[in-house]
């Protein structure tokens, strides 16, 4: 299990890196900037559930290859931004993959280290949020987590999946599969199908009330 939460880890470190890059250039962030962002996006999740878990130093420092792997993918995105940019659409898949992995990578360290499996879901959970999280408030947005698109609900499902898999003593690889695939569902289906959460219906007027007292 251990080598396969560092190959999940690692490749997600990657992704969300790359998402964090490319935010930092559309903000016309300077070189440094941009990698700050980079090395944020990609290893946030990480380094909290790390240091919740009571697993320190958390990997992402520990281990010269995320610090390595994050400062690549800024350097690349930065340089060859332009190229990055025409393939936004296989970035949004980058993305929605390194919330997958994230998330199940998270439950499954969690779940190493004994916890139960609700706070295994939850910490999973926040493993693949963490760094989209960072990336959004550094640059001043709302977090897409906050939004009505199904990214922490992704999330949670992709951790409950591995979950139950382990209650189940299900083989791990089969359970890891079917929670990145059930994470992948979900966010992929909210950015091209529009699959989001009830949000509440307010009118322009209302939005522009002012209470006179």
């Amino acid at each position: 299990m251990e080598t396969l939460v560092l190959g999940l880890d690692l490749v997600g470190t990657f992704v969300f890196a790359l998402s964090g890059a490319m935010a930092g250039v559309r903000h016309r962030l300077d070189v440094f900037g941009v990698l700050v962002l980079a090395f944020a996006a990609g290893n946030a999740g990480g380094i909290t559930r790390d240091l919740l878990i009571g697993a320190v130093p958390p990997a992402a420092i520990a281990d010269w290859r995320y610090l390595v792997i994050s400062l690549l993918a800024g350097v690349a995105t930065f340089w060859r931004y332009g190229t990055v940019r025409r393939l936004q659409n296989a970035v949004l898949l980058f993305d929605a993959l390194g919330l997958a992995v994230f998330a199940v990578s998270g439950a499954l360290k969690a779940l190493a280290f004994g916890l139960n499996p609700v706070a295994a879901v939850l910490l999973g959970t926040l493993t693949g949020i963490g760094g989209g999280m960072l990336r959004d408030i550094l640059v001043a947005q709302i977090p897409t987590v906050l939004r009505a698109e199904l990214y922490a609900v992704a999330a949670l499902a992709g951790a409950g999946v591995v979950v139950i898999g382990e209650a189940l003593q299900l083989p791990t690889t089969a359970t890891t599969a079917a929670g990145v695939a059930a994470c992948l569902a979900l966010r992929l289906g909210s950015i091209y199908l529009g699959w989001h959460l009830p949000t509440v219906a307010t009118s322009k007027s209302a939005e522009t009330h002012r209470d006179p007292h």
